[in-house]
Parts: structure tokens; C-alpha cells; sequence
């Protein structure tokens, strides 16, 4: 074979290594799900739709999880001041785990009008896999305290999974500490310093990334080919 055609062989391949690490599956797929809330309330029963986000980020030997709601969800007959209103919430593992993952957030920082859908803040907690594997993470069940009274809302419409993540169990896991979980991981409140996000888009960077080293790498060897050939046509 020439050297010209050498050369272009080995470009072609290249462009196929990245093409192919670029097709490699992400380590982690999220998806704003639908859930259709129906809450027990003081003065009676309430429900409402909202879009719910989950986020994993990569902490330590674990994930931060975030819950979102785009959507309010329930009402107060009275104005809530800032500060009366504390949220929680389970997220239902599925997949390669099993069990719930308890999530906590703030209480509002402003005040909530009467009768008007409660906006609920993020809520986050810590996931330590002890299993390997894909696992899911699922909308449960929203709890409200207000005012010295609870409302529990629980989704009715079997929603699918928000996050799915693509795990390794952490060595010598024991489902971290805080928080209440069955079966695996951790739930923790509290906000912390931001973190590395380990979602679909953050994958598709880090392997177009590599897909691009690939790529120079064969541009390179070509380079150098070329130049080999030219220096020995000018030697003889």
C-alpha cells in the first residue's frame, strides 16, 4: 500500500474510533416525568399535576440527589409566612437497588399566599449504591408540614422513572448516614458545594472529549507517516 493511501487508512480509522466512543451509551439518563398528585389535606382532599426532575451528581463514594417540581402542588386556605412550610419526600429506587431514598429541603423563604398552589423548594439527599447496575430513581411520596398540620400526597398515576443511573457499588458500603432508607443508600438535607453533574449531558461531553483525543491521536500518526515518507524520498 502507499504511503498516501496508508495515510488515509489510518485517518479513516481513527474518525470510526471516535465515531464509536461516541455512540457508547451514557452513564446516566434523566427524563421530567409527569406525576399526578393526590394529597390528604386538613380540609380535605386535593390534586394537582406536576413535572418532576431528578438530578444525580457524583459526591465522594456516593450521589447527590436533587428532586425538583416545576409545578405547585396543594394549598393553604391562609397565608403561610416565610419559614411555616417544611417539605420532605421519598424516591423510590428500582433497577439494580430497591428501597426509598428520603429527601429533605427547606422550609419557604417567602411568604405563600392563601389558596394559591404551594411551590415546593428542592429537595436533596445522599444515594450510596451497595449494588452494582442500573438503577432508577422514581417520584414517591410528597409530605408538607405546615402550621402544625401534615398533608401527605401520593402519585396514582404510576410515574416512570426521573434518573436512572448506571452505578458501582461503593467498597464497604453500609447505605451511608442520615436520614431514614430502606434497604440501601442515605437520605441527607442540606445544601453543599457544587459538584461535577453526572447526567446525559455531562456524559456526552466527557465522551466527545475522548472521541476528539482519539481523533487527534490518528491525526498525528498521519502526520508523522507523511513526513517519514518525505524524509526518505529526499534521502534517496
Amino acid at each position: 500500500m502507499s504511503y498516501p493511501k496508508r495515510t488515509a487508512a489510518l485517518a479513516s480509522v481513527a474518525a470510526l474510533a471516535g465515531s464509536a466512543v461516541l455512540m457508547t451509551a451514557p452513564a446516566a439518563r434523566a427524563e421530567v416525568v409527569n406525576v399526578n398528585y393526590q394529597c390528604k389535606t386538613p380540609i380535605g382532599d386535593k390534586s394537582a399535576v406536576s413535572p418532576i426532575d431528578i438530578k444525580g451528581v457524583k459526591s465522594g463514594g456516593g450521589y447527590r440527589i436533587t428532586m425538583s417540581w416545576q409545578k405547585g402542588v396543594s394549598s393553604s386556605p391562609v397565608d403561610l409566612g416565610k419559614g411555616a412550610m417544611n417539605p420532605s419526600a421519598t424516591i423510590k429506587l428500582g433497577g439494580a437497588d430497591s428501597g426509598t431514598l428520603n429527601v429533605t429541603g427547606p422550609a419557604n423563604q417567602a411568604v405563600v399566599p392563601a389558596n394559591t398552589p404551594i411551590k415546593i423548594n428542592d429537595l436533596t439527599g445522599t444515594y450510596t449504591p451497595k449494588k452494582s447496575g442500573k438503577v432508577t430513581f422514581t417520584a414517591g411520596v410528597l409530605t408538607i408540614k405546615a402550621l402544625g398540620t401534615t398533608t401527605t400526597c401520593t402519585p396514582t398515576n404510576s410515574p416512570g422513572a426521573s434518573l436512572t443511573l448506571d452505578v458501582t457499588a461503593a467498597s464497604g458500603s453500609t447505605g451511608g448516614t442520615g436520614g431514614t432508607q430502606s434497604d440501601s443508600g442515605s437520605g441527607t438535607g442540606g445544601s453543599g458545594a457544587a459538584l461535577p453533574q453526572t447526567g446525559p449531558e455531562d456524559s456526552a461531553i466527557a465522551l466527545g472529549t475522548l472521541g476528539g483525543t482519539v481523533l487527534l491521536t490518528g491525526a498525528a500518526g498521519a502526520l508523522w507517516l507523511t513526513r517519514r515518507h518525505q524524509a526518505a524520498r529526499t534521502h534517496r
